[in-house]
C-alpha cells in the first residue's frame, strides 16, 4: 500500500482507530515515502509503539518486534545457531541412526540456523514493518550495530553467505530517552518527537478507544490527565493511562471525574507511590 499524499496517511491511520497529530502523520508519510527509519521520541505511553502496530494493520504486513534491553547483542538480534540441535545431529551422523534424508542436511546450513527478527525483517523486506523498541535500553556497541545494518539492510553469515533486502521493511523506533542516542542514528533517519495530546484530540482517542464510554466521561477524564500533566509529578501519564482510566471508570458506572470515582481508580492513571501521594492532596484542584 502507498500514499499518495499526507491526508491519505492520515485517513488511513484513523480509519485502524489511531489519531495522530499532523505532525506525525507527515513523519510518517515522509519515512514510508523516502524509505527512512523513523525514530520516535516522547513520554512513556504517547503511542510511540502503536505506530508500527498499525501500520502493520495499514500495510498487511508482518510485524517483527525487537525488544531492547540491557544487555542485548547481536546475535539474539540477527541469528544463532541451534547449538542443542546440531550436537544431536552430529552424534546421530556418527552412530548410524539419522534417517537417509536428514544425512543431506549441513550442520551450518538453513536447518539449523534460528532467525532473530533483524534477519527476519531483513528476508521479508518491504513485507515486515520492523519495530525496534525502547533502543534506549540497549548499550552503545548494540546501537553501533544496529546502525551498520540499517545503513545496507543485508547481512553476511559466514556459513552461508549474504542475505540483503531487496526492498528495505518499514522501520519504526522507539526511544524513552534514558539516555541519548548518538548522532549517528538521529542522521540515518527521520525524528520525530511525539507529544501528548490536547484535551479535544485525547478525548477523541479515548471515545475510538473506549467506545462504550460516554462523550461527558472521555471529556472528562482528557481534562483531569491534562491537569495531572501539569503537576510536578516524576511519571506524568501518557494516553495509554488516559485509556486505561476511562475503561475503569466505564467498568464503575461512573457518569464522570468525581471525587469518590478519582480516589477508587487513581492507581490506572498514576503509576509512582510519591506521585499518588501528590495527587490525592490535590484531588479538589484536580477536579475543579
Amino acid at each position: 500500500m502507498t500514499f499518495a499524499t499526507v491526508d491519505d496517511l492520515q485517513d488511513s491511520l484513523r480509519a485502524h482507530d489511531y489519531l495522530p497529530d499532523r505532525g506525525l502523520a507527515t513523519a510518517i508519510f515522509l519515512s514510508l515515502t523516502m524509505g527512512r527509519p523513523l525514530l520516535l521520541e516522547g513520554e512513556a505511553g504517547v503511542g510511540k509503539t502503536e505506530v508500527a502496530k498499525t501500520l502493520n494493520t495499514m500495510l498487511d504486513a508482518e510485524l517483527v518486534r525487537l525488544q531492547c534491553y540491557e544487555g542485548i547483542d547481536a546475535s539474539q538480534a540477527l541469528y544463532e545457531w541451534d547449538y542443542a540441535r546440531q550436537l544431536l545431529y552430529a552424534r546421530a551422523l556418527q552412530d548410524g541412526t539419522a534417517d537417509q534424508e536428514d544425512r543431506v542436511k549441513e550442520l551450518y546450513g538453513p536447518d539449523f540456523l534460528l532467525e532473530r527478527p533483524l534477519l527476519r525483517a531483513i528476508r521479508r523486506g518491504r513485507r515486515a514493518v520492523l519495530l525496534v523498541d525502547e533502543l534506549d535500553r540497549a548499550d552503545d556497541e548494540f546501537e553501533a550495530f544496529l546502525l551498520e545494518v540499517l545503513a545496507e539492510f543485508s547481512v553476511t553469515i559466514p556459513e552461508l553467505g549474504t542475505v540483503a533486502a531487496e526492498t528495505p521493511p518499514a522501520v519504526v523506533i522507539t526511544s524513552n530517552r534514558t539516555r541519548e542516542l548518538h548522532d549517528a542514528l538521529k542522521r540515518r533517519c527521520l525524528y520525530h518527537w511525539i507529544e501528548f495530546p490536547d484535551v479535544e484530540r485525547e478525548a477523541a482517542i479515548i471515545r475510538v478507544r473506549v467506545p462504550e464510554a460516554t462523550n461527558v466521561l472521555a471529556e472528562s477524564v482528557a481534562r483531569a490527565v491534562e491537569r495531572l500533566r501539569g503537576f510536578d509529578l516524576i511519571k506524568r501519564p501518557g494516553a495509554a493511562e488516559a485509556i486505561d482510566w476511562a475503561r475503569a471508570l466505564t467498568l464503575l458506572g461512573a457518569d464522570e471525574v468525581d471525587n469518590e470515582s478519582a480516589r477508587e481508580t487513581l492507581g490506572w492513571v498514576v503509576k509512582n507511590h510519591d506521585d499518588m501521594r501528590r495527587v490525592d492532596a490535590k484531588l479538589d484542584e484536580l477536579l475543579q
